[in-house]
């Protein structure tokens, strides 16, 4: 009997890889060519050309669903401009950064800061007011006269901040040239919500909106072109059957056309395939991919909730297809397992209707006669995977 460690090496070494190139199937990568957006590239470039006459440009809002080219776009033409201007003598710093992956105001502003070259001494990375914070970068950008253009990915998550903190961060943004005598800044938001422009602050909006780019999005047919290019480079010649390119781009054009879950889903059944040393990746394999990352999202998703709406969601796993009564009164009794204080119902029966946004869960209302109506909830994924999810939290390791 072999060493099943030893196994899975040595069929690594010696078996077919059908994949020669991952970096391309990843969602960073930026092709040589974005199929299907000439139009866009073509305007966020004239709205980013005054740079290159040296003077500031107006800052863009860039919308579009998840998977439709926004951000490989707005990268490319920043880094063709940034080789341009490297030569001349006007001097431009391009900045990007994700809003989503820093979570607090203090980080993402720290993060803009550190890209300029502002180090810990100038900016460290805790125990400043925001404001100071703001204002040793505009300090910066004012002392070495640099013309920023700063890249605000996913900016919807920056307005939800902005509205949870009270600190508009988002104003002082694009004020900010107000107060430069020397230098400037340009904003470039990336929105993957088309509503997010009625969270903000109308003196935000009309200096913010200064230029809009709309990406609509792909068709099945767009994402198929986009797959055949990544699996022609990534991949080994003739080893993704037909069947199994049309599956993943009807998979991921179907739902609402996001090329990037196209390309996750050639990757994940391309993974599997080399697994299981197949010679070719089938239609198959992408059903197991597509199952596979559904999955990996709701764990993420399950992982990343705070303890008490945890604590909800196993009293909704304990009073299965319960009225929101019979789920308070279940976390009740977790909290005092766990030694918890517990929070009140309203702000549970509100915590239900967030989690129910996720989807994690669904609710129904039901009418009970004379008794009024009443929301039952129960849960959209299975009580395994949350005993699998929650296992590793120790608070919760008794009661899983």
């Amino acid at each position: 009997m072999s060493d099943p460690i030893d196994r899975l090496l040595d069929a690594a070494e010696t078996g077919k890889s059908i994949i020669k190139n991952r970096e391309i199937l990843h969602f960073t990568y930026i092709p040589k060519t974005i199929q299907h957006r000439n139009n866009e590239q073509e305007q966020v470039t004239q709205s980013l050309l005054p740079i290159l006459k040296q003077s500031r440009p107006s800052n863009l809002l860039v919308y579009g669903k998840p998977g439709t080219g926004k951000t490989l776009v707005v990268k490319k033409v920043i880094s063709k401009i940034q080789e341009r201007v490297e030569k001349s003598n006007f001097p431009i710093k391009l900045i990007y950064s994700n809003s989503k992956k820093e979570t607090t105001l203090y980080g993402l502003l720290v993060s803009f800061g550190r890209q300029l070259g502002l180090i810990d001494k100038d900016l460290p990375s805790t125990g400043l007011a925001i404001s100071e914070v703001f204002k040793r970068i505009l300090n910066n950008i004012e002392q070495k006269e640099i013309n920023v253009v700063f890249v605000i990915d996913e900016i919807d998550y920056l307005a939800e901040l902005v509205s949870k903190t009270g600190k508009d961060i988002l104003y002082q943004l694009t004020r900010a040239n107000e107060s430069l005598n020397n230098g400037s800044l340009t904003l470039i938001g990336i929105s993957n919500d088309l509503t997010f422009k009625e969270k903000l602050d109308p003196r935000v909006i009309s200096s913010l909106g200064e230029e809009e780019i709309v990406f609509t999005n792909y068709n099945v047919e767009q994402i198929k072109k986009i797959l055949e290019e990544r699996i022609s480079e990534a991949f080994e010649a003739n080893s993704v059957d037909e069947s199994a390119l049309n599956l993943c781009a009807a998979l991921a054009g179907g739902e609402h056309g996001d090329a990037r879950r196209a390309i996750d889903l050639i990757r994940v059944a391309g993974e599997l395939a080399e697994r299981q040393q197949s010679d070719k990746v089938t239609e198959n394999h992408v059903r197991d991919a597509s199952l596979k990352i559904e999955e990996n999202k709701e764990e993420t998703s399950l992982k990343s909730y705070p303890l008490h709406e945890k604590l909800v969601i196993l009293a909704i796993m304990k009073a299965n297809g319960s009225s929101t009564g019979e789920i308070y009164s279940s976390y009740k009794n977790l909290c005092k397992v766990v030694g918890r204080d517990e929070l009140t119902q309203r702000r549970i029966t509100q915590m239900l209707s967030e989690i129910e946004l996720s989807g994690i869960i669904s609710g129904r209302l039901v009418h009970q006669g004379i008794h009024g109506r009443t929301k039952k909830y129960k849960l959209t994924v299975s009580s395994e995977m949350i005993k699998k999810t929650f296992k590793d939290d120790l608070t919760l390791q008794d009661i899983v």
